[in-house]
């Protein structure tokens, strides 16, 4: 996670200061790239602690299609990262603060993409078709970005992660994600690991190898409330990555994993670095 680690420090020493919407203010650098190798080990940040469930509940969530928060308390009842943005989202639209209603978050962009005509995508199972039945287009792609459903009235919080592309060579798929807004402490990790694990599981359907996950972000912050968290978890000395382990149940399809199947393997950190979640 050396990558990872080399950006935090980038955008801590060069980062522009800058207000933005939650009021709280970051450090901004715009612009970075990171290539993480899965056959060098799963990209788990060492440096503090990986809350794994957590991310791989989140990621199954969204390959459901589900915009419920409920479904993802289903998967793993101690997820709780998306909690402030729905009750901010629920106290915004002045409804039913149960309800679980997210808005067209990412599930429902993934899964059932809404055409001009009426009708419903499903991106994600598009882009497996592809991989298995033409894998050599430039076309296999996932956009989470729609203009006309990003109003705060539509959605609890507009995507980060923007559209994510995946690329077969030979036997191997890789993937790249963009990522428009990227909260480098926090988040990223988040991100890094999520990916990661979307492309371990496609590959593992379409009979591929996990190549790389390449990372591209636009806007890379620091919130201000954060700084000494990072510069304590700069301190630290990364330790060895863990590798992924994926049970084998027989699954066919990407809707066929459930989040008892996957584990770290050998997974060492230092200890969590508790910040606040900017809203």
């Amino acid at each position: 996670m050396k990558t990872y680690l080399d950006q935090l420090r980038q955008v801590l020493v060069e980062g522009h200061q800058t207000s933005d919407r939650t009021g709280v203010g970051t450090l901004a650098y715009f612009g970075l790239q990171g290539r993480y190798d899965l056959r060098q080990g799963f990209p788990a940040v060492t440096t503090k602690k990986l809350a794994f469930k957590v991310m791989a509940s989140e990621l199954l969530w969204f390959i459901s299609g589900s915009t419920n928060l409920h479904d993802l308390k289903a998967i793993y009842p101690n997820n709780k990262i998306w909690d402030a943005n729905y009750q901010d989202y629920a106290s915004r639209r002045g409804g039913d603060a149960d309800s679980g209603d997210m808005g067209r978050v990412y599930g429902s962009q993934w899964r059932h993409w809404r055409t001009p005509a009426g009708e419903t995508v499903d991106q994600l199972a598009d882009a497996i078709d592809l991989i298995k039945h033409n894998p050599d287009s430039r076309r296999i792609l996932v956009n989470a970005w729609n203009a006309g459903e990003i109003g705060s009235d539509q959605v609890a919080l507009p995507p980060c992660h923007n559209f994510f592309q995946f690329f077969v060579a030979g036997d191997t798929l890789s993937l790249q994600m963009y990522q428009r807004s990227a909260d480098m402490f926090l988040g990223v990790p988040f991100n890094i690991a999520s990916y990661a694990l979307l492309l371990e599981l496609v590959a593992k359907i379409t009979g591929l190898k996990a190549g790389e996950f390449i990372h591209t972000i636009g806007n890379a912050h620091i919130y201000l409330d954060c700084i000494e968290q990072v510069k304590a978890q700069l301190d630290r000395e990364p330790l060895a990555l863990p590798t992924l382990s994926i049970k084998n149940r027989g699954q066919l399809t990407i809707d066929d994993f459930e989040l008892a199947d996957l584990s770290l393997v050998d997974y060492k950190s230092h200890a969590a670095i508790k910040a606040k979640m900017a809203v």
